[in-house]
């Protein structure tokens, strides 16, 4: 006989996200937040009304695919293109400086040696904090007039090419923390997998492109790119090894420049995703951080994460955009504007825990600093762009 149960857990988790999300937006933060923080609340840590099942696994994943789908579908392949050097290099800084510093605390804290798990697990943090998330900086930017300014034109074509080399660097150390795995072969299986993706992209492409003449309005548009994002992710994962999200991310893609297509597809499943499958997931990570055992030791290390999670990528894209000519000011700007992280980080920390890759010890911190990089963003960027040498540069451009 069935349990009915979940559906009262799922109506508790729904409600208290949405809840939770609108009192974090009245403050002007990501509505993300409010539902890690009701996750939370309704987990072990606090009220331990609801604990992870099967159930809510699944559900969370199918909600993480939908979120990655999305985010390809909303990728600006023009903007790339036109982005340039100045953009690849501030990505590729704002990567590597992370990576390399949020990875070594990680090792610091938590490793046992020099073995192949502990540089794996502290690989695995490197890229969590790698990831860059700009949709708070996009709103302080819109919100100070500055989007259209170089330092706004900077960030997003940074943050473009962050999430497409972050979704690389996350396949392959996800693929590496399976059992027998060897370099050689992952970084096969993942050529292998992005040659199998041009071919079948081009295929679906065309398929799409012939759907979007003749019925690009249609709902059944959504049902087929939803199929061809589950069937990228399943291949994916059980084939190449691959994550999952890669397979979902690509095949949003695909379907990016296919103009009424994409908007159908991104309409219709952003309303399936914000109203159930998103809010289940980022509860999910909120009720999976347990936040009792916290002690002295692992306050610590939250904090250390925290101001290199913030000092990494400031210094990191900063430098970056500096070797291409951005005054120094504007230089502090574009670093700042990258230190938020996002759905991405969080997704990546819940792969993480979920293959055994992070110590669950660790993750209460991991989570706590990506929030904290994400609350601070704003707050950091409106101090720094707040001076009349801005609103110059703003209106010469303009």
């Amino acid at each position: 006989m069935i349990n009915y149960d979940f559906l009262i857990i799922l109506a508790v988790i729904l409600l208290s996200t949405k809840a939770f999300g609108l009192l974090t937006e009245k403050v002007h933060l990501p509505q993300v937040v409010g539902a890690l923080l009701a996750g939370i609340i309704l987990g072990p840590s606090c009220l331990g009304i609801v604990a992870k099942t099967d159930f809510l696994s699944k559900t969370a994943e199918i909600g993480v695919i939908m979120l990655m789908f999305i985010a390809g579908l909303d990728t600006n392949i023009k903007e790339l293109k036109k982005s340039g050097l100045t953009c690849l290099i501030v990505a590729m800084a704002g990567i590597i400086v992370p990576f390399v510093l949020c990875g070594g605390a990680y090792y610091i804290f938590y490793s046992n040696g020099f073995d192949t798990q502990s540089i794996l697990s502290a690989s695995f943090v490197g890229v969590i904090f790698a990831a860059t998330s700009v949709s708070i900086t996009v709103e302080t930017l819109t919100e100070m007039g500055q989007i259209n300014s170089r330092v706004g034109n900077t960030i997003i074509g940074a943050a473009l090419i962050d999430d497409i080399i972050g979704i690389v660097m996350l396949s392959l150390v996800t693929s590496l923390s399976g059992a027998n795995a060897n370099l050689f072969g992952v970084i096969v299986k993942i050529l292998l997998f992005f040659g199998f993706s041009c071919v079948i992209g081009y295929f679906a492409n065309i398929f799409f492109k012939l759907i979007d003449i003749h019925h690009g309005h249609s709902r059944r548009v959504a049902v087929w790119g939803l199929s061809f994002c589950f069937i990228m992710s399943y291949v994916a994962e059980k084939y190449f090894g691959v994550a999952d999200i890669t397979g979902a991310y690509i095949s949003g893609l695909v379907l990016c420049n296919i103009a009424t297509t994409r908007k159908t597809l991104a309409k219709k499943t952003t309303v399936a995703s914000y109203v159930f499958f998103s809010p289940v997931f980022f509860a999910s990570i909120g009720i999976g951080t347990d936040i009792s055992g916290i002690n002295s030791g692992i306050i610590s290390f939250t904090l250390i994460l925290l101001i290199i999670a913030i000092l990494s990528k400031v210094i990191g894209c900063g430098l970056g955009a500096k070797m291409f000519g951005l005054t120094s000011k504007e230089s502090l700007n574009v670093g700042i504007g990258m230190v938020a992280r996002g759905e991405v980080a969080f997704m990546a920390a819940q792969k993480g825990i979920d293959a055994g890759i992070i110590s669950s010890e660790a993750f209460p911190a991991i989570v706590i600093a990506v929030v904290g990089a994400t609350l601070f963003t704003p707050v950091l960027l409106k101090t720094s762009m707040s001076s009349k040498e801005d609103t110059k540069a703003v209106n010469s451009i303009d």
